[in-house]
């Protein structure tokens, strides 16, 4: 069997030059952040008998949510990032 030489060429372009992997936070991930909880609060505020109709509500919600509230979602992402820098890439919150 033979691999591959090791060299700056077969390391990913997600990590950097000295093999560290990029940060990884639900604090800056929109999805995580904001748009699941909207979510959740819409589509179940009552229990679901079973996987499709949870998924028809969720389909629904996603729908409902307005182009401005994900305008604001996307501009909260700056002051995020300035929050993680701040924290040195702890909690924030």
């Amino acid at each position: 069997m033979t691999t591959a030489p090791t060299s700056s060429l077969s390391i990913p372009h997600w990590r950097n030059p000295i093999g560290e992997w990029p940060p990884n936070s639900p604090d800056l991930i929109p999805l995580d952040y904001a748009v699941w909880s909207i979510l959740e609060e819409k589509a179940c505020q009552k229990p679901h008998p079973n996987v499709e109709s949870l998924k028809k509500a969720l389909k629904k919600a996603w729908k409902e949510i307005t182009l401005d509230t994900l305008v604001k979602i996307v501009d909260n992402f700056p002051k995020r990032l300035k929050a993680c820098i701040d924290a040195k890439g702890g909690h924030f919150e």
